[in-house]
């Protein structure tokens, strides 16, 4: 096995993979930038290098300063978790060149899956079903064409996009030449290519995934599917395993053509197909050639640890499992808990005075946050992933309530009002969501009104304990210098 990774990301899936690597007893080297030299990862792994400046350009997306990194630090592999270079078929190339192994997929089928327009044609080879669509679109007037031929409305999409961006709908002809202008200048801006097709735009499908393991070897397993459809502006909010509307017959079914799919492009590693499934049918959406944020939720009901199969794989050994090893036991569902206005979306930077996070049974927190550390505007806002399991779908929604009203996160603002309406809502309650349940639902006017009743726990550690003499910046100040203090113990 590897004696040393190092793990190029940050955050809490820098956590995630070092808490694997330690169970498998891999040192681990984490790189961090100027704005995060207070951060948990950079105190949690065996070793810590500044990389650079705040700017990701700078720090986390610099290949050949985290390669260089690699090299003098002696690490024999690189996870690069989601985001950043997790999908960049060059970083995978230059790892290769360098002689460190690159914990992923080859860079051939990072670059093939990474446009959507090659994935689609991919995937029809494959037998998997895709949602009705164009090739390339070259000017104006094949997108006009294209429209009318698949019918309104449709989807205008960057080949290259991904998290919902570059992504345009054209309700009629008067809209498609702002959604083709809009996507090609997005592909161009994010992702360096101007590239679009078009398809047929489903109104209200679920957004439905598949989790696979793939080994060198020829081995390729499904871990089953997750339901991903609650979304806001075309990101996940909340994620869930198994799919409310998706029966075993079902799942054996998709989960063959998935397998059939990942084999027709000799996939290696972890991957995720997503689909979208709408008025019985599955369409195959893209496929993500990294660990997901949402792979707990997996991981809870199958009991298989995601992350260490990636780094078997990798070091080059065979999966171990086959399809018939794999069962799936109770329901779980992911929050992602975000620094951010619960009502317009907009990212919040500031210190977290207080944190506390929920526990017990069926609870689990995957977080790279402490109280008194920094949100800041350079990376994502994620504070925290909160993810619990039940024995059914029932227990699990009933675990998520008590667990979301266990959370004390104070100093910054979160989008925990949002989830605690979606939770509560009727609609969601029953597993009735789609891609539109925000909107359609009107959580975002419920959020408005969203009552501080639903977290009795920091407003009762508010009235007891906060009401002490020491103002926020003292409080915080205190804090770092007992986790200053702990650092200097371990260190003597």
């Amino acid at each position: 096995m590897f004696s040393k990774i190092l793990i190029a990301n940050r955050g809490e899936i820098a956590i995630r993979v070092m808490r694997a690597c330690k169970e498998l007893d891999i040192k681990t080297v984490a790189i961090y930038s100027s704005a995060d030299k207070r951060s948990f990862h950079r105190v949690y792994a065996d070793e810590a290098y500044l990389i650079g400046k705040a700017e990701p350009k700078d720090s986390y997306l610099n290949i050949e300063k985290i390669l260089n990194i690699a090299k003098k630090s002696g690490a024999e592999a690189i996870h690069p978790g989601y985001g950043f270079l997790a999908e960049n078929p060059e970083f995978a190339k230059r790892c290769e060149e360098e002689g460190i192994v690159f914990i992923g997929p080859k860079p051939k089928t990072i670059k093939e899956m990474g446009s959507k327009l090659n994935a689609r044609k991919l995937m029809k080879e494959a037998g998997v079903p895709i949602v009705p669509g164009s090739p390339k679109i070259n000017s104006l007037e094949e997108a006009i064409e294209w429209a009318e031929k698949i019918g309104y409305p449709v989807a205008i999409k960057a080949s290259g996009g991904g998290g919902g961006i570059g992504i345009s709908i054209a309700k009629n002809e008067k809209e498609i030449e702002k959604a083709y202008t809009r996507s090609k200048t997005m592909g161009e801006k994010y992702f360096k290519d101007s590239s679009v097709y078009i398809e047929k735009y489903l109104p209200k499908p679920r957004h439905i995934e598949f989790q696979i393991l793939a080994d060198g070897y020829g081995n390729t397993v499904h871990l089953g599917e997750r339901d991903c459809s609650i979304q806001r502006r075309h990101q996940k909010v909340i994620e869930e395993a198994p799919s409310p509307v998706v029966d075993e017959e079902t799942r054996e079914k998709i989960g063959k053509i998935v397998v059939k799919g990942a084999k027709h492009i000799k996939y290696t590693n972890a991957g995720t197909m997503e689909f979208l499934y709408y008025d019985g049918q599955f369409y195959f959406l893209e496929m993500n050639t990294r660990i997901q944020v949402e792979h707990p939720v997996t991981e809870m009901i199958t009991g298989i640890d995601i992350v260490k199969h990636q780094i078997r794989i990798a070091y080059g050994e065979e999966l171990g499992l086959s399809q018939e090893d794999i069962s799936f036991r109770g329901h779980a569902i992911e929050c992602r808990i975000y620094a951010e206005d619960p009502v317009n979306f907009m990212p919040k930077t500031g210190l977290i005075v207080h944190y506390r996070s929920p526990g017990g049974i069926g609870v689990r927190v995957d977080s790279g946050v402490f109280m008194g550390c920094e949100i800041t505007p350079y990376y994502d806002p994620m504070i925290s992933k909160l993810i619990v399991w039940g024995n059914d779908r029932m227990e699990a929604v009933n675990r998520l309530k008590r667990a979301l009203s266990g959370y004390v996160i104070d100093g910054i603002e979160t989008n925990l009002p949002l989830h605690m309406t979606i939770v509560r809502d009727e609609a969601f309650i029953r597993g009735d969501v789609h891609t539109k349940f925000i909107e359609e639902r009107n959580i975002i006017e419920k959020v408005k009104h969203f009552s501080e009743d639903y977290i009795p726990l920091k407003k009762k550690l508010a009235e007891v304990f906060w009401t002490a003499e020491l103002t926020n910046e003292e409080l915080v100040a205190a804090t770092i210098a007992a986790l200053c203090y702990e650092k200097l113990k371990i260190k003597k």
